[in-house]
């Protein structure tokens, strides 16, 4: 602002001086000054132009229009062009370019500004400078521009970092499997957190509806798993409590939602006069689709992805193994020619198992009920053994989610064998049958030698007592295990004490007894086993035994047999459908 005080008193100066001058020297003065684009500059030296004019007239006496062709000719473009060399004749010409060029640097360093920068802003008025003025113009832009988003980056990042030191850690990723987790225990939910966090424990985590489970947190993630399978069409919640990030900060709460799908099972339809199915359905028995039919169907049992299938071939077993869906269907190769039975599957262990007894036996030659494994991708089987001994078999199970086998031999010693692990048969007394191996607890339902039901830990051997129902429903005949209780074969009997029919009982942990289904005499219940987390039950009933005769199969069953699904929490029949060996079941029914 003060410069361009000085400036304005400059010409007002000018003016003054220019109406008390001789008139050729007013003209000169005015047409040097509009000649440059009125820069000011210009303007502030013709006052000094005009000073000197007075003392050195006699120097200046030249003609006037010898003046006025100088400064309107060369002097009008003196700034983009180099000045011809002087001559005697433009001498007076010379001098005032001279003297205008000397006032010129004067009045700019009379006002504080750098010569070079205002000759540098002349050039550019008059466009010499021009294409080195807008390089470096878009240069200057660029590197504003560049700064701008470097600097929106570095706010972004700190606007980030200051979020997640406000918020704490949160869930970027989840991974589940709902229908693996319906189908078997063990399944996992895998939560990964934006950053490491500080140790978890299981006090922090909390699952609704409530279910057995550990946790495993490692760095971002947490693990958790179920120990038993899940409900089915059921929405699970994880809650986990008091999070913070390893190296501190705020503490929250992380929160994941899935929902499991609605459940399928297999059967087995028999049929005398076509081909025997196995077929898929819904619980509703609307959408049953079949997925493997053959002349005739012995036995099978399926895995989360196989379905494997025992058929009779000219008289003696085949055993196939394909999709569940009954696609790339191959044969395995058995031990020899002859029958197979109790067919099980240890999806976890990639087996199955089955006994197996030669086609031509006697007493002095062939294998009688030994109990083999497989590998359910091929390969040969192979026959247990109890020291150097094949093991003939009376019963016997995988233990859920395993590849353990507990069985009971010919001698009645009750053994176990786990095929993942050198430590070979463990002995564990003498017994007269498997009633079932619960999932997730390593503990089974044993008969032994006296008559007494016991449960039986498997990992240290220690068993105690089955506990009794509550009403007591009397001696069960069969009692298979689930999560969170049992269901009980018992006889139903009258007022007067005495048998008149049966009845399947769903006896839960705490002793608590409901009947579930029940038939009267003239019908039979060949098998109860509940769905892998104990949501529901199926039940095999033969109607009409009196004109239901059994078929001529290596398993003889009665060649009607109906399958009714219940829901165990509310103890309603769901629908009856025809056929059995449901796929919920470690084994087909017993005759």
């Amino acid at each position: 602002m003060r410069a361009a005080m000085v400036e304005a008193a400059a010409a007002a100066a000018a003016a003054t001086e220019a109406a008390n001058r001789p008139a050729d020297v007013s003209s000169r003065s005015a047409r040097s000054t509009t000649g440059s684009s009125a820069i000011d500059p210009f303007a502030r030296s013709s006052t000094e132009f005009a000073s000197r004019s007075a003392t050195d007239s006699a120097t200046r006496s030249t003609d006037t229009d010898s003046a006025t062709r100088s400064l309107s000719g060369e002097r009008s473009d003196e700034t983009t062009r180099p000045s011809p060399a002087s001559t005697s004749d433009d001498a007076p010409a010379e001098a005032a370019r001279t003297t205008a060029g000397v006032s010129s640097r004067s009045a700019r360093t009379t006002t504080g500004e750098s010569s070079s920068a205002t000759s540098a802003s002349a050039r550019t008025t008059t466009g010499e400078s021009a294409p080195t003025s807008e390089k470096s113009g878009a240069s200057r832009r660029f590197a504003l521009a560049l700064a701008s988003v470097l600097g929106i980056l570095v706010l972004v990042g700190a606007g980030l970092g200051a979020v997640s030191l406000t918020q704490g850690p949160r869930i970027t990723a989840t991974q589940v499997d709902p229908m693996h987790a319906i189908e078997s225990s063990g399944s996992r939910v895998i939560l990964t957190a934006n950053q490491s966090l500080a140790p978890i424990d299981d006090s922090q985590v909390t699952v609704k509806p409530a279910v057995p489970f550990t946790v495993d947190a490692s760095g971002r993630g947490i693990g958790v798993r179920f120990t038993v399978p899940l409900d089915d069409s059921t929405k699970y919640t994880i809650t986990v409590a008091g999070v913070t990030g390893a190296g501190g900060g705020p503490t929250t709460t992380l929160t994941k939602s899935f929902t499991t799908p609605a459940s399928s099972i297999f059967l087995l339809k028999r049929d005398a006069k076509k081909k025997d199915t196995i077929f898929r359905t819904d619980l509703t028995g609307e959408k049953a689709v079949p997925v493997f039919s053959d002349d005739k169907i012995n036995d099978f049992r399926a895995t989360s992805n196989l379905l494997v299938v025992s058929v009779e071939e000219d008289e003696v077993s085949k055993l196939y193994v394909m999709n569940r869906d009954g696609s790339n269907k191959r044969e395995l190769k058995l031990p020899g020619v002859g029958y197979i039975g109790s067919i099980q599957v240890s999806d976890r262990g990639g087996l199955v198992g089955y006994t197996y007894s030669d086609q031509e036996l006697s007493d002095t030659e062939g294998r009688a009920s030994v109990l083999v494994t497989q590998p359910l991708s091929g390969g040969d089987p192979t026959i247990v053994k109890v020291g150097d001994k094949e093991a003939n078999i009376l019963v016997w199970q995988f233990v859920p989610d395993s590849a353990a086998m507990l069985f009971i031999d010919f001698d009645g010693a009750l053994s176990l064998i786990d095929h993942s692990a050198d430590s070979g048969v463990q002995s564990l007394g003498l017994a007269t049958d498997i009633q079932g191996v619960s999932r997730g607890t390593y503990t089974a339902v044993i008969e032994r030698l006296d008559g007494s039901v016991v449960d039986l830990n498997l990992a240290d051997g220690t068993e105690q007592p089955l506990a009794a129902s509550d009403p007591d429903y009397g001696t069960a005949s069969t009692i298979t295990p689930f999560p969170g209780g049992t269901l009980r074969h018992v006889a139903s009997l009258d007022e007067t004490g005495m048998p008149n029919g049966q009845a399947i009982v769903r006896v839960g942990d705490d002793g608590k007894a409901v009947k579930i289904a029940e038939v009267g005499p003239s019908d039979s219940i060949l098998q109860a086993c509940a769905s892998p987390s104990g949501q529901y039950a199926a039940v095999a009933i033969a109607p009409n035994l009196a004109d239901n005769p059994y078929d001529q199969m290596l398993l003889p069953l009665p060649q009607t047999v109906q399958t009714h699904l219940f829901d165990l929490r509310t103890g309603k029949e769901l629908v009856a459908l025809t056929g059995f060996d449901a796929s919920w079941c470690a084994t087909a029914p017993h005759y």
